[in-house]
């Protein structure tokens, strides 16, 4: 197997699992809240992950503590606060409305670190970015202009240009973060971020009860805390070491593909025109952006 060939294996993989991640929040967004699934996952894949990297967060735990004010912030945004508003997100909008719309992070990224740090954006890459945004916008409109002259968009679809916009913000901070093992880093991110969601959890619990643990709630919250949490986090540094980020950044066009295909078999939902039309915007934006 060439190295490309496991790459691209690799990355397939990954947003597959990230795919399977807005399935199982819309799966069981009427048995628990979005918090308490959030809380759930990073507790879990905190448990999971803590035996394998236990020895790099020992070798780095003093430059942890140096910087534990900027990793709390980034663990907030990229842990707590984003994967909370992606599963309320699934309370209320579709997933591949979900999917459509997690498609233009990249472009947010894009826009974001020209405007805060001052990375040359070319005309081509600024038009990118527009037709990637007009196909997620087409996407929340549900294809009809006076939705959005009314700005009567799902509260699902708000909330996930909101976690969109947060992780965009965090991908930003990451430039910016300490110089540990990427083992440390992620175990670090998990822990603090799970620690941040408790207050959440226990406000939560007074209005939400958790739901008695049923085979389907258990099974999804093991896939989530296992395959989107770590391997996908793995298999994505990987891949992108194999191959470069402008190229493993293509594989997540995939997102909406495999979230029509599994929604449709797990969910039975359809996909409507502007779906469709929505995706060729975002993927004719993306290739000019990456192409920056």
């Amino acid at each position: 197997m060439t190295q490309s060939v496991k790459a691209y294996l690799l990355l397939t993989f990954t947003v597959f699992f990230w795919s399977g991640n807005v399935i199982i929040a819309r799966l069981l967004h009427s048995d628990i809240s979005a918090i308490a699934l959030n809380t759930g996952r990073w507790w879990l894949a905190t448990l999971f992950l803590l035996p394998f990297a236990w020895q790099f967060l020992k070798k780095d735990f003093s430059v942890i503590l140096k910087h534990l004010g900027f990793l709390s912030l980034i663990s907030f945004m990229g842990i707590s606060l984003f994967n909370t508003l992606l599963y309320q997100a699934a309370q209320t909008t579709t997933s591949n409305n979900i999917a459509m719309i997690q498609t233009t992070m990249p472009a947010m990224i894009v826009l974001l670190a020209a405007i805060f740090l001052k990375e040359n954006i070319r005309l081509r890459a600024l038009a990118g970015v527009a037709i990637s945004i007009s196909g997620a916008m087409l996407v929340v409109a549900r294809g009809e202009l006076n939705v959005l002259l009314s700005w009567g968009f799902a509260a699902g679809d708000l909330w996930m240009l909101i976690a969109n916009l947060v992780y965009a913000i965090y991908s930003i901070m990451l430039k910016k973060q300490p110089e540990i093992h990427p083992m440390s880093f992620l175990a670090a991110s998990f822990v603090i971020g799970s620690i941040l969601l408790i207050p959440l959890f226990i406000w939560d619990l007074s209005n939400n009860p958790f739901p008695k643990m049923t085979p389907l709630l258990a099974g999804g919250f093991f896939y989530i805390a296992i395959f989107p949490s770590i391997v996908s986090y793995l298999f994505w540094n990987r891949g992108v070491a194999l191959i470069g980020a402008s190229l493993a950044g293509f594989f997540i066009c995939l997102i909406p593909v495999f979230t029509a295909i599994l929604s449709a078999i797990v969910l039975k939902e359809a996909l409507s025109w502007y779906h469709l039309v929505g995706m060729v915007f975002i993927l004719t934006g993306f290739i000019l952006f990456q192409r920056r």
